[in-house]
């Protein structure tokens, strides 16, 4: 293993020529990296200690390993590589300065562009559980991430309050993001301080649906701006809306549901310029079940009953559920319980997210991957194994080129 101050003997390679980090390397690999790079104006001399596909690599591994300090994912990083007699020059372990210096050079530009470049649905027609019909099932939700007690972060970010009106400990930035039910893959995402409300960061997801999808969504997303604008696209909808929400019968059909209409929140009473919907409303019984006041109530742009029966929409928005999976596994397992992010500033809290991100993406691609070469749901698999595997893939393969 590399120490700091070592010097290797003389070659003509260099080290991010020689750095593969396991399983990112195989989503992302180093021509993608190095073309993002490019594309975003953050090349830098390939000769330094930290050019910028190394940066790149560095802050996955740094998500990947989120428990370690900085010079410990270095050490990480090229634990094990196979140095050739013919080195020139010398290399040592950056320091932590030196790695914070180079991630604000870089920024969180290329990690955000890296994401859309790659992340994507992955179901395929045999996928299990990623279709309902000829839909493919997709969820949106938000969260948010607690990031250091820094000026700058506090200032951009905002803290969230107690119930007793004091500041908490950490500020916080907020995520909203689709995810593909079916395979957990969160394949686009938003961020913003802590004040963007979720339908604010949502309206610039929509733009990654289309036709053959269904979005399932909770009450928190509402108001007919929001539904026409999650439509447009040609997706189609299921949403939960609120009980208390007036939605007057207009037809009732066979399969229990009825067709309706929702109106912008001041147009109740004159109702000039409606959304027509179909409503489907069921209770859930049986043992584990509490009592319900008032029944669930669904609203879809699927309105023809035989294309989708009441039944089962009602069964099939607990799939809505999957994205708060994927949330659980990228905050808690992948990033650990209750750790607060490393970054100090703004820039480097979007990278460090955009960062948990992609590796949770790679994790995931391969969880799918296996997971069709047995022919098994995805769902069967463990998130905690996986992940434990990638992280032994760093060491084990870092004497690999890319």
């Amino acid at each position: 293993m590399p120490r700091a101050g070592q010097v290797k003997p003389d070659t003509d390679e260099r080290l991010s020529d020689r750095i593969a980090v396991g399983l990112l390397t195989r989503t992302f690999p180093p021509e993608l990296v190095d073309r993002v790079v490019a594309e975003c104006g953050r090349e830098g001399r390939r000769s330094r200690l930290l050019p910028p596909r190394v940066v790149v690599y560095f802050v996955l591994a740094m998500c990947l390993f989120s428990g370690q300090g900085y010079e410990e994912v270095a050490r990480l990083l090229t634990q094990g590589l196979a140095w050739a007699r013919r080195w020139s020059g010398s290399w040592q372990v950056p320091t932590t300065a030196a790695i914070s210096r180079a991630r604000a050079k870089l920024g969180p530009e290329p990690l955000r562009a890296l994401f859309a470049r790659v992340a994507g649905p992955l179901a395929t027609e045999e996928t299990r559980g990623a279709f309902y019909g000829r839909w493919r099932l997709v969820a949106i939700d938000g969260t948010v991430f607690d990031v250091p007690d820094s000026e700058e972060n506090a200032a951009y970010f905002g803290r969230p309050k107690t119930h007793r009106t004091e500041r908490c400990a950490y500020p916080q930035v907020r995520m909203v993001a689709l995810a593909e039910c079916g395979t957990h893959a969160i394949t686009a995402a938003a961020l913003g301080p802590l004040a963007s409300s979720e339908p604010a960061l949502a309206r610039s997801l929509f733009g990654h649906l289309g036709e053959g999808d269904l979005l399932l969504a909770d009450r928190g997303f509402k108001g007919l701006e929001l539904w026409r604008a999650a439509s447009a696209g040609g997706a189609d909808l299921l949403w939960r809306i609120r009980s208390h929400q007036v939605l007057p019968v207009h037809e009732e059909l066979p399969d229990g549901s009825y067709l309706s209409q929702i109106v912008a929140a001041k147009d109740h009473r004159k109702r000039t310029d409606p959304s027509r919907v179909r409503v489907i409303e069921y209770t859930l019984q049986g043992a584990g079940f509490p009592e319900q006041d008032s029944p669930y109530r669904l609203i879809t742009t699927i309105l023809d009953p035989e294309a989708a029966p009441a039944t089962g929409l009602a069964a099939l928005y607990h799939q809505r559920w999957e994205i708060e999976t994927a949330l659980d596994e990228l905050k808690t397992h992948q990033r650990g319980p209750a750790q607060v992010l490393r970054s100090r500033s703004p820039d480097g809290v979007e990278q460090e997210v955009w960062g948990h991100l992609l590796v949770h993406y790679a994790i995931r691609s391969l969880m799918h991957d296996t997971a069709g070469q047995d022919q098994l749901d995805s769902d069967r698999l463990s998130f905690t194994r996986t992940i434990r595997l990638a992280r032994r893939q760093v060491t084990a393969q870092a004497a690999f080129s890319p």
